[in-house]
């Protein structure tokens, strides 16, 4: 369900302004959302807005993003799951695909648990938006994909929890048996809340 566009006409493009409009709509989880960015092309090429602090904030997103991180991983490459309970963060693929999951961490949530999964890639140009207490894992269906993301706090590793991508309690569907994983994930070790 569409909650929020934003339309402005300030893009100049092949000789004419076009619409620039972002489209922000509610997902199954709570405070998660998911972002349509506009894309435009001509002969050259193309060319998207990623970011766009008035619009985002016009569009009901109030975050103030403080430092901009990416992974870069090859096909079969599962990360997470991995959160804390002080930033959200705004995550885009701006190369390759790849199936992101979010799951509600938050231990005094009712739908603690609860998961919803998303296709990005640099075809369909979307975004997620996850609050804090909300962990994500993802993995590469491409070759190779790039994991893009806004943070609105400065990454702080003893704050980091981290849960099995296949814990039992979560029953998420992966479209892969044996993923490759790190150490870390291997364990999938709970941290818990300071």
């Amino acid at each position: 369900m569409e909650i929020y566009t934003t339309i402005h006409t300030h893009m100049w493009c092949g000789g004419h302004f076009n619409i620039k409009m972002i489209k922000v709509r509610k997902t199954d989880l709570e405070g998660v959302l998911v972002i349509d960015v506009e894309c435009f092309e001509d002969h050259r090429g193309e060319y998207v807005e990623t970011y766009n602090e008035k619009e985002y904030k016009d569009a009901g997103i109030n975050y103030d993003f403080v430092q901009d991180d990416y992974s870069r991983s090859t096909k079969n490459i599962l990360r997470g799951i991995h959160g804390d309970e002080k930033t959200c963060k705004l995550i885009s693929c701006p190369y390759g695909k790849f199936y992101l999951v979010i799951v509600d961490c938050r231990k005094s949530s009712s739908n603690f648990g609860k998961w919803q999964s998303f296709i990005l890639s640099d075809k369909n140009k979307k975004q997620v938006l996850i609050p804090p207490g909300f962990g994500n894992g993802h993995l590469v269906l491409s070759d190779e994909a790039i994991f893009h993301y806004k943070q609105s706090a400065y990454y702080d590793p003893k704050g980091q929890f981290s849960y099995h991508w296949n814990d039992p309690r979560f029953k998420i569907w992966w479209p892969i048996k044996n993923p490759i994983l790190s150490r870390r994930d291997e364990v999938g070790h709970h941290v818990a809340y300071r």
